[in-house]
């Protein structure tokens, strides 16, 4: 999309600009930002790594929480614990 490069602020602006949520596994983020201000939901992915092995397990909560997210909710995706 081009986007690369943009600090997170001009890319939450373009990202509110063209979908509904932001998907990412930047845990400071809320910190950085006033993530109330965008007209977007943003949910954070907590797994132990960034690899595929770790976030992939997380996507079937993902999956869920994009039937009922509204804009300007931070959802934080963590891996279930067992037991």
């Amino acid at each position: 999309m081009g986007w690369s490069g943009l600090r997170n602020g001009d890319l939450l602006k373009k990202a509110e600009d063209e979908f509904d949520f932001f998907l990412t596994a930047d845990s400071n983020l809320t910190f950085q930002q006033n993530l109330s201000k965008f007209d977007l939901a943003v949910i954070v992915l907590e797994p132990q790594s960034t690899r595929l092995v770790d976030t992939l397990p997380l996507m079937s909560q993902v999956l869920e929480l994009l039937e009922t997210i509204k804009p300007k909710v931070v959802v934080r995706v963590r891996p279930k614990t067992s037991g």
